[in-house]
């Protein structure tokens, strides 16, 4: 097994698990974590003795989006540099950076071996650009989705929104960035299902052990075959328009502003801030987590 910083790896009875390790962090999304997933994810595929991967994360939430206190601040330094050259953003080059970030994630789609993701707490922004690209999403019933970068500084760069619940789901919540919980999540058809918080690994190491009772060569085909329905539909297509798009969305004049918001309040402050107008909606879902205003997670 290789060593690594911001993962583990492990194989159990054909089941190659990936865990995330950044708990205290919650898991966010940096440089590091993106290219040591990649390269695990392309060492489970290649493990002989493993049918499936399992994908999970230690500490109370899956990920909280991408670390980015290094992005606005990167985005911040490129913002005065321009102003320094009187050149503008270059869309080529911040589609090709993020499109190293969603290559990882679309790992977990084209990987040939069947992935599956255990989700806890936060799953949110980033995050759920992340898990929705496996095969198979199940969740503690604590666990909460949702993306609310949508609001402002983003769009889902993996795109798997509307395969996953259809279109006017997905509009309802990718128009508000209003959290999903679990259970709601499995009734829109977002995850598959969702199990008692206690029971979350149990239940998923199960599921991918059954899986693992197949032969490779069967569950390899039968994941191409389910797989071609949704690249088929526009798949690809819809991947480069998000990624596309959320590059844009960080360059608009309310996302400048977010940025400069960022740098004056810190990143917590500036989600707080932008999440602050959302609140209760009739009996549903609250717009902005209230955990995530009193904690301090990511959010995008």
């Amino acid at each position: 097994m290789i060593a690594y910083e911001t993962l583990s790896t492990d194989l159990e009875d054909g089941v190659f698990i990936i865990t995330l390790t950044r708990a205290a962090e919650y898991n966010t999304i940096t440089p590091r974590l993106r290219d040591e997933l990649a390269q695990a994810i392309d060492e489970g595929d290649a493990e002989r003795r493993a049918h499936v991967m399992l994908l999970r994360a230690e500490g109370p939430a899956f990920c909280a989006g991408y670390g980015l206190d290094w992005s606005t601040a990167a985005q911040a330094g490129e913002q005065a540099r321009e102003g320094r050259s009187e050149r503008v953003w270059d869309s080529v080059a911040d589609l090709r950076m993020m499109g190293r970030f969603v290559d990882t994630y679309m790992k977990l789609w084209k990987a040939a071996k069947p992935t599956i993701a255990a989700v806890q707490g936060w799953c949110i922004g980033g995050g759920t650009d992340m898990v929705l690209c496996a095969d198979m999403v199940i969740a503690g019933e604590g666990a909460s989705f949702g993306y609310p970068p949508s609001r402002v500084w983003g769009t889902p760069t993996t795109a798997m929104w509307v395969y996953r619940m259809g279109l006017e789901r997905a509009k309802r919540y990718l128009l508000t960035g209003d959290e999903i919980p679990a259970p709601k999540a499995v009734e829109l058809g977002l995850i598959l299902e969702c199990v008692p918080d206690a029971k979350l690994q149990e239940h998923a190491l199960a599921l991918a052990r059954r899986m693992a009772m197949v032969p490779t060569s069967q569950l390899v085909m039968l994941k191409l075959l389910c797989n071609q329905t949704a690249e088929h539909m526009g798949l690809g297509s819809t991947r480069l328009l998000g990624t596309l798009f959320d590059g844009i969305a960080r360059h608009t004049q309310e996302g400048l502003d977010f940025v400069e918001r960022a740098q004056e309040l810190g990143f917590r402050g500036a989600v707080r801030e932008r999440d602050d107008p959302f609140g209760d909606y009739g009996s549903g879902p609250r717009g902005g987590s209230a955990r995530q205003k009193k904690g301090g997670g990511a959010g995008t």
